[in-house]
């Protein structure tokens, strides 16, 4: 078995594609490398996954349609794709918004196009957001839940990736999943995300900010639980009866909603050190509370997580101590 997996030097997409080439299975990672964050960082990720033989790399951008569609072209025996590239990040869409609408939409629309291509698919699996619920407070979140209204251009993005999915079950049938990935976390994470920053900040001794006064709660969900959930449901592909499109959605979550506050004490805990705290106002496109409703997931291909924020969190920095030097 052959899988395609986009973003591949990423947080997600190393975790995926070394757990896929420890159980045995042929990867072609792609990524663009771009300096969103430390190129150092997904080069270190890289070095590890092209120890095996069972991987081979191909820098290129997904929304490049000459470069995929060749990959695919020189790639027939691909089975599976696992479609984890993206412009991440809430806060930077304020910033950079066509960014998130080159990787995000035509990034996802270039390798629908170039999966049409591949006579021998059998699933296409993609990570979608717990930010399409928008600032929904109504909790846990259901994939039944409306989510047409998102409070950020990354949101939105990410939405407009699952109608795409959908139309292209439809009109090709093509089997599509799309998992709602909900505050991810742990060893070789991103530096922008909270969990790193505070890391950074409470070591040099330098106020944390925390938005909305300290009045947030997240679903904070374990890396590993996160990529035992996206192999399970990769080996699960929709069956399609000729009438509904071959497309699900799923929310991939830790079922559990924690104080921010409850987790900042826990990193500080980890560190043996007292934070420093700098409340500040709610951002713009940022949302109150996540809670992720797994039934489905649980009930159609086993999903449970196992990992809790202090045992998450502590494996965090033994990595963080390790990678850094510190």
């Amino acid at each position: 078995m052959t899988v395609l997996v986009t973003g591949a030097a990423g947080f997600i997409g190393f975790h995926t594609s070394l757990a896929l080439l420890e159980a045995g299975r042929q990867v072609i990672g792609v990524d663009n490398l771009n300096d969103y964050y430390d190129v150092a960082l997904k080069q270190a990720r890289l070095d590890i996954l092209n120890a095996h033989d069972g991987f081979t790399f191909e820098r290129l951008d997904i929304a490049d349609r000459g470069a995929m569609q060749a990959l695919v072209k020189n790639h027939p025996g691909i089975t599976r794709i696992v479609h984890m590239a993206a412009q991440p990040g809430v806060r930077y869409s304020l910033i950079n918004p066509h960014a998130y609408t080159h990787s995000n939409v035509e990034g996802h629309l270039v390798l629908l196009e170039a999966a049409r291509g591949l006579e021998n698919l059998n699933h296409f699996v993609y990570a979608s957001s717990s930010s399409v619920y928008g600032g929904s407070d109504k909790v846990p979140f259901s994939t039944d839940d409306p989510t047409d209204t998102p409070v950020s251009l990354y949101a939105a993005t990410k939405k407009s990736m699952e109608m795409m999915s959908h139309a292209y079950a439809h009109l090709f049938r093509l089997p599509l999943t799309g998992l709602r990935f909900f505050t991810v976390y742990g060893p070789w994470g991103r530096p922008d995300m909270a969990y790193y920053i505070f890391a950074n900040k409470i070591l040099a001794g330098e106020p944390i900010p925390v938005f909305n006064n300290g009045e947030m709660r997240r679903d904070f969900t374990y890396i590993d639980d996160i990529v035992a959930g996206v192999l399970a449901c990769l080996d699960k592909p929709p069956v399609d009866d000729g009438t509904t499109p071959p497309n699900r959605i799923y929310n991939i979550g830790n079922n559990r909603c924690e104080n921010l506050t409850d987790f900042i004490a826990v990193i500080e805990e980890a560190l043996d050190k007292k934070a420093i705290i700098d409340f500040q106002p709610m951002q713009p496109g940022d949302v109150r509370e996540t809670f992720a409703d797994i039934d489905s997931s649980r009930r159609d291909f086993g999903f449970e997580p196992k990992t809790g924020i202090k045992e998450g969190i502590a494996r965090f920095v033994d990595w963080y101590r390790e990678y850094h030097g510190v």
